[in-house]
């Protein structure tokens, strides 16, 4: 008994008593149950989370995959309009070159239209200047020999011979 007597005196005794009460009353009120609910519930929840995380991953990667395909399609779309544009480019420069080309030859063709018309025209200017310099030359001649005879020998000679044929 002695042994009982000093256990009952001794703090260390007295604590693991209110300690093995503690963890009894702690079962009887049935908290190591709430404890797992809890623990279970918080578990479920975070599940829940990590499901919905792996779909939205997996939304996000089918939404990834296409954009990836539109984009691809954007690209091949924009080279196939550029490779258009340069076609087009191409069809409208060679068409400006023959357009340039016919027009260079219409503007050659009208330069050389008018240069003949203004040779033709010098010709005639000429011409017109020379039979106009010849009748003044004429005249001047004809003056002089007029004013130095007073009878031409040509004209007497004219004369008499159509004397003799009127009769």
């Amino acid at each position: 008994m002695e042994f009982l007597q000093e256990k009952l005196q001794d703090a260390e005794f007295w604590v693991a008593v209110g300690l093995l009460i503690l963890i009894g009353a702690l079962i009887w009120a049935k908290v190591p149950g709430m404890a797992m609910n809890a623990l279970d519930a918080r578990g479920a929840k975070i599940q829940a989370e990590l499901d919905e995380a792996l779909r939205l991953r997996e939304e996000a990667q089918a939404l990834l995959a296409s954009i990836k395909v539109r984009r691809e399609e954007a690209e091949a779309l924009a080279a196939e309009m550029i490779a258009n544009a340069q076609a087009d480019a191409a069809r409208m420069s060679a068409e400006a070159a023959v357009k340039l080309e016919e027009t260079i030859k219409r503007r050659q063709a009208m330069a050389e239209r008018k240069i003949a018309i203004a040779e033709a025209q010098a010709a005639a200017d000429v011409k017109a200047a020379a039979a106009d310099l010849a009748a003044q030359l004429a005249e001047g001649v004809l003056t002089a020999r007029l004013q130095g005879l007073k009878s031409d020998p040509l004209v007497d000679r004219a004369v008499s011979e159509m004397a003799g044929k009127l009769q």
